[in-house]
């Protein structure tokens, strides 16, 4: 695989830990270096090891995935993304702080709902008989670096406009969802 094709399908893949970084960095009361750490290392994990899977999984199982991959993204983000403006609407600082972003059960949900298209991506690599390790290393790379600008970017966005931009955050996701769901569809 050339050099700058990598490099664009990682740039595509972290697209979608990018946005959800945003929304973290928004909704974080503080970013601390725990939560830059934490969202990066899993985003940047999560995006690495599903193209390695997905190729493990081989071609016989590519038609199962691709065919459920989409809804369970949607259904994640779009639950993620709902509760997002529901709590930003309910104001109650202590409850949003007990849903750190990059922490527990809901770090693991964004991890995997924004890594879905990696495993299909290594589906794929498998299928071309492709190596992935390299690629593998690649994406999870590229996605670390994008989830990190991602919070930098949604902390001084949520600093300026603060409660607005939680809701806008959470309608992000959603539109993610949607955005997702429609592309595979579609094709």
């Amino acid at each position: 695989m050339a050099g700058y094709t990598l490099l664009g399908l990682a740039v595509a893949l972290a697209m979608d830990a990018f946005a959800v970084a945003m929304s973290a960095g928004v909704v974080l009361p503080q970013l601390t270096s725990r939560h830059l750490f934490r969202l990066s290392f899993h985003f940047g994990l999560f995006q690495g090891l599903m193209p390695i899977i997905g190729w493990l999984v081989g071609v016989r199982m590519q038609g199962v995935i691709a065919t459920y991959d989409h809804w369970l993204a949607f259904v994640l983000l779009m639950f993620i993304g709902g509760r997002m403006v529901h709590e930003a609407m309910a104001d109650d600082r202590e409850e949003r702080q007990r849903r750190d972003p990059t922490r527990g059960w809901l770090l693991v949900t964004l991890s995997i709902a924004t890594s879905i298209d990696a495993l299909v991506v290594g589906l794929t690599l498998g299928v071309l008989q492709v190596d992935v390790w390299y690629p593998a290393l690649v994406i999870g790379v590229v996605a670390a670096m994008f989830t990190l600008s991602g919070m930098f970017l949604g902390r001084r966005i949520g600093a300026m406009w603060g409660q607005r931009m939680e809701v806008l955050g959470g309608i992000i996701l959603c539109l993610l969802a949607i955005k997702i769901l429609a592309e595979h569809l579609m094709s």
